[in-house]
């Protein structure tokens, strides 16, 4: 109304007015995405490249959001959260009008496709999350941008079960290897390898083979596989 107005002209002229809200640096907001990887590709490690809708600081105002050629500042009545206003000398006084920037209608930000490449680590496992900084929204007023939070989601396998780094499997014998024992091929994530089972294995015993199971997300060593042997 006409006495925020006049309140605004003679506190500028005065130095009074309201007390403006902070209108400093601020970070980006975080993006999150999913991303769908085999089995194998979390097992052994992947890159990706994945296609997002970011936002980005707008070229013609520079993150500002003001109109180019004007020098925004804080709005007293919304503490900048929804215009931008510069200050123009005038008879009256100190005089703020509204001016934003037409390509980015005052935002500061423009969204954009933006392709990414992600590098997925060897042993990575089924919910975690790579976390890619700066590769989010684009922050405000020269602030840094964001993080782009990426959740994994590994599609089951046919054949092997995973619980951490140990991986789980059934395998067939004949009834003729199970009384006598002898040299049998395992399935692993590594390719078969030869087993030796001892003679008078019962179905539904399980064998472990050390070291041939997923590789630790950090570097460190593998897990082991487990076999559990049914008789035809």
């Amino acid at each position: 109304d006409m006495s925020d107005i006049f309140g605004d002209i003679f506190g500028d002229l005065f130095g009074g007015g309201r007390r403006r809200a902070n209108n400093g640096p601020m970070k980006g907001a975080n993006l999150r995405a999913r991303i769908n990887i085999t089995f194998e590709e979390a097992v052994f490690g992947t890159t990706k490249t994945i296609e997002l809708n970011v936002k980005e600081e707008c070229k013609t105002c520079h993150g500002t959001g003001a109109k180019p050629g004007t020098q925004p500042v804080t709005c007293s009545k919304c503490g900048g959260k929804g215009q931008v206003v510069f200050t123009q000398q005038s008879f009256f006084g100190t005089v703020r009008n509204v001016q934003t920037c037409p390509d980015c209608g005052g935002t500061g930000q423009v969204r954009r496709r933006k392709t990414v490449k992600v590098s997925i680590p060897a042993g990575i496992d089924n919910g975690q999350t790579i976390s890619l900084r700066g590769q989010g929204n684009a922050g405000r007023n020269g602030g840094p941008s964001g993080d782009l939070l990426l959740v994994i989601s590994v599609l089951p396998h046919q054949l092997f079960r995973r619980d951490g780094e140990d991986v789980y499997c059934d395998a067939p014998i004949t009834f003729t290897q199970a009384v006598l024992g002898g040299e049998m091929e395992i399935p692993t994530i590594d390719g078969k390898v030869k087993y030796t089972i001892p003679e008078g294995t019962q179905t539904g015993t399980t064998f472990r083979l050390r070291g041939k199971g997923i590789p630790n997300v950090n570097g460190r060593g593998r897990g082991d596989q487990f076999v559990t042997v049914h008789i035809e």
